[in-house]
């Protein structure tokens, strides 16, 4: 009898069997991205390889670019730029997200995301770039704009992101003795009137409270009206001379999803609570391109994008699949969010696991407990734990990778957002 086949399409923090459909080879842990580009952290501390984790699984190293739902077959760009074909009879999308984007002269060209591990490294190359640029030019116009840096978003990545890069540059200042530490300058803008309202009131003006102790100029109701490459204007009409734009507001859902001429929920794929997609048989979706219902909330509420909610879909469609292939019912995903941490650097942070509130030196234990557990594998815990003991014996030694090319690389480059093919020349190219 012939095999069922199962195809797995994203290798973010979903568990896979059969075949698996990534670009990259390794499990991204995205939470602690923000500390890859402040260099507390090794770029193999929450990159876990695959070919550690999935012992019986087929990976297959490139991204589904299309899907013929009728027919059952994907189309996989390879990492070599090939293009070949798959069929499944059980297909899950679990693509995650990109970042979300707006319609702002020169964001495309100018901004940096915080998605992945290449922009995180990116973005840690090109913020000692600007240092070492600053402390070698005599333009003083120059020098404020290589030393202002503005981030965009105040939720739980933006947030980390300033404050670790921040710790970052003051710390650097001092290995630069011509450069004077009071010109480099940090912006956190956010569109909402308030920062990370999902800690609530109490801790989300604590962790203001923390930036601005630092130096970081927190500006709410506002964002970028216009991105040029020596500076940018806010919506409130101010202009920051600045050649660092880091663009963390909010994500959205793989445009694979938008592929798929399927029902979406503000661009997720619409799914039942048992990750299922309605009228689509054998095809399943889960963690940041699915809206899963929330069935532990009213008025129906999806789960938000998040590592917590993926990696236990991930565990639940598992057992799922087992189950439609042994001919028992699947079950409903259902899972009470643990609450939220962040890391603000050093001793520094904000904490709200089952609505109890902390800050300070405990939360810093919270948060990094948190985190180690939700590390897939021993060998990645135990790196993690030696480079954050490391870092705070020795500190960094800002090095500069040479990442950088004369071409800057693009959310576009970085994210592949524009590799993905309509319905129709996804069936031309499966026939």
């Amino acid at each position: 009898m012939e095999r069922t086949r199962i195809l797995i399409v994203g290798g973010g923090f979903e568990e896979a069997e059969i075949a698996l459909v990534t670009p990259a080879s390794y499990q991204l842990y995205l939470p602690l991205l923000p500390q890859v580009a402040a260099g507390v952290l090794t770029p193999q501390s929450v990159a876990p390889p695959l070919r550690r984790l999935l012992h019986r699984t087929s990976i297959i190293p490139g991204m589904v670019i299309g899907v013929d739902i009728r027919d059952r077959r994907c189309v996989v760009r390879l990492i070599s730029g090939e293009t070949e074909t798959y069929a499944y009879d059980h297909l899950v999308l679990t693509p995650g997200s990109v970042t979300r984007s707006f319609d702002i002269p020169g964001l495309d060209q100018q901004a940096r995301g915080m998605k992945t591990l290449a922009e995180a490294a990116y973005v840690r190359d090109h913020v000692i770039a600007q240092l070492d640029l600053a402390a070698a030019c005599t333009n003083e116009q120059e020098k404020a704009e290589r030393l202002q840096f503005v981030v965009v978003g105040g939720g739980y990545a933006g947030t980390e992101t300033v404050a670790c890069l921040q710790r970052l540059t003051n710390a650097a200042a001092k290995r630069y003795p011509r450069l004077d530490p009071d010109l480099i300058k940090w912006h956190l803008l956010d569109i909402a009137p308030k920062l990370m309202p999902e800690l609530g009131a109490r801790l989300g003006r604590r962790a203001q409270q923390i930036l601005r102790e630092r130096g970081t100029d927190v500006s709410l109701g506002v964002s970028v009206a216009k991105a040029e490459e020596r500076r940018i204007t806010l919506t409130d009409n101010r202009v920051l001379p600045s050649r660092t734009l880091i663009w963390t507001a909010g994500v959205a859902a793989s445009p694979l999803i938008g592929t798929l001429d399927a029902e979406t929920m503000k661009g997720r794929l619409v799914v039942n609570a048992d990750f299922t997609v309605p009228g689509r048989p054998g095809l399943y979706a889960l963690g940041d391109a699915a809206a899963v219902p929330d069935l532990t909330k009213v008025g129906g509420a999806v789960c938000p994008p998040t590592a917590q909610h993926a990696s236990r879909q991930g565990k639940h469609m598992a057992r799922n699949l087992v189950a439609t292939l042994r001919g028992a019912p699947m079950t409903p995903y259902r899972h009470k969010d643990l609450g939220l941490v962040v890391d603000l650097g050093g001793t520094d942070a904000v904490a709200r696991p089952f609505g109890y509130e902390f800050s300070g030196l405990p939360a810093q234990i919270i948060a990094r407990g948190y985190h180690l557990m939700a590390l897939p594998t021993f060998t990645a815990k135990a790196r993690t734990v030696t480079n954050w003991n490391l870092n705070a014996l020795t500190g960094d030694d800002f090095l500069r990778t040479g990442f950088l090319s004369r071409r800057p690389a693009t959310l576009q480059d970085m994210e592949a957002t524009d590799a993905y093919l309509t319905q129709e020349r996804a069936r031309e190219l499966t026939a």
